[in-house]
This record gives C-alpha cells, structure tokens and sequence, in this order.
C-alpha cells in the first residue's frame, strides 16, 4: 500500500503544474508535467511487478 500512497502524492504534486500547463500556458510547468508523468510511468512499472510477484507466489 506504500506504493499507492506514492501515486497519489506524486499525481496530487503534479496538480499546480498541471493547472499552470494548461490553464496559464506556461511551458515549463509543461516540462515538469511531462517528467512527473514518466516518474509515474515507472512507478506504475514497479507496481504492476511487485502485484505479479505477490500473485505467483500464491
């Protein structure tokens, strides 16, 4: 459950940057997007194998 706690603080971190992206124009909260998304991206990756190897383990 660690992990899930880290998607939600990290996709709730992206949230001023997503607003200033989108609603402001402001390209470098775009970048920080964009790199929050690929850190989520990966931490999705560790998550889905930690589940498959609880899952086998069975």
């Amino acid at each position: 459950m660690a992990r899930f706690d880290e998607v939600k603080d990290l996709v709730m971190g992206l949230e001023g940057d997503f607003d200033k992206f989108y609603n402001k124009g402001n390209q470098a909260a775009g970048t920080r997007v964009r790199k929050g998304m690929q850190d989520l991206k990966t931490l999705s990756q560790v998550i889905r194998s930690e589940v498959q190897n609880m899952k086998n383990e069975k």
